[in-house]
């Protein structure tokens, strides 16, 4: 059977509480006491009951974290940056999937507060106001990221609307002068996809360009197929040269579309996509995009929860914005050629 703490009191000729204070380091022992209570731990093996230990003093060294889909990329590459930073802290990740249900999120949220975890980490991009009450009402240090919605509290980010508008003066750098935009249409206001609008139709209207704006569902590609008549025409009819798209996957299905109607990518028409994911990388053409730095945004992430938890950081709400890098490579070709 296992040690319990009464045996190493008795092996250590000490109370329980002696034991106690040595094992939480809450109050000053002597320093023979504390010799023997830890050669009585050491000899007897005793592991002490983490979850008891955590209540007395309030310190679980566990970070919970609710993944919208573990098998996302976008996810899994914040995950490492949290996981990283946590286990250099000593701290291990309590890890819980909702496949995209906005009810699991609420019950892995009342879960990870009874396993005592001191912050709680949500990354996701379904909009679920009843978790944020939730979060709140805990009192634990959280924080959100998405990369669809806009989350003004707590989060990590980058500058969406200069990245959009760095990536369309590419475009016009490369000679392009009708250029589409291609995002999408759900809960507008309150993503990303204004910001990234409104980065491409700056760099247009500085240039005297015209505005194309076109909006599909989704990122799926039901949803851009679904939108294959306003693509295709806009393309006739306005001659576009170039798509700037608001995410890989976006660009992927389009490219796709596009040479059902017989255009290639790039010798026919451009496509820039967002996010940097893997798939732009093995897709063919590669993918000009811009690179959203996932990794780093989940190790600023915790970092901010973390100095909370120490009483370091005096403005824990304030958004960190981290660089952007735009990948140039095979989907977009120089007119100026």
């Amino acid at each position: 059977m296992a040690s319990t703490i009464k045996d190493v009191a008795k092996m250590a000729d000490v109370s329980i509480s002696t034991v106690s204070r040595v094992i939480n380091d809450s109050k000053p022992v002597s320093p023979e006491a504390r010799r023997r209570v830890l050669h009585a731990i050491d000899v007897l093996d005793y592991k002490p009951n983490e979850v008891a230990r955590s209540l007395v003093t309030k310190k679980s060294n566990l970070i919970g974290v609710i993944v919208e889909d573990i098998g996302s990329n976008f996810i899994s590459q914040i995950l490492r940056g949290v996981e990283e930073v946590g286990r250099m802290y000593k701290y291990d990740i309590l890890l819980s999937s909702s496949y995209g249900d906005a009810e699991s999120e609420m019950k892995f949220a009342n879960l990870l507060a009874q396993k005592q975890v001191e912050g709680i980490i949500v990354i996701s991009n379904l909009h679920n106001p009843k978790l944020e009450y939730k979060l709140e009402e805990s009192k634990i240090p959280y924080v959100i990221i998405s990369n669809f919605y806009d989350v003004e509290k707590f989060s990590a980010t980058i500058d969406y609307e200069k990245a959009s508008y760095d990536m369309v003066n590419l475009l016009i750098e490369k000679g392009h002068k009708n250029i589409a935009s291609l995002g999408i249409r759900k809960d507008y206001d309150r993503t990303f996809e204004k910001k990234k609008v409104e980065g491409y139709n700056r760099a247009i209207e500085e240039h005297g360009l015209k505005k194309i704006n076109l909006f599909v569902e989704g990122r799926k590609a039901s949803d851009v197929e679904k939108e294959e008549a306003q693509i295709i025409e806009a393309v006739k009819k306005e001659g576009v040269t170039a798509f700037f798209t608001s995410y890989d996957t976006i660009a992927i299905h389009l490219i796709n579309l596009l040479l059902d109607n017989n255009y290639k990518t790039p010798k026919d028409i451009s496509v820039t996509g967002f996010g940097g994911s893997y798939i732009s990388d093995i897709y063919r053409p590669k993918l000009t995009t811009v690179k959203i730095p996932y990794y780093d945004i989940g190790a600023v992430s915790i970092r901010k929860i973390l100095k909370k938890i120490a009483k370091e950081d005096s403005d824990f709400s304030e958004n960190v914005v981290l660089p952007f890098e735009i990948l140039e490579r095979e989907s977009v070709k120089n007119l100026n050629d």
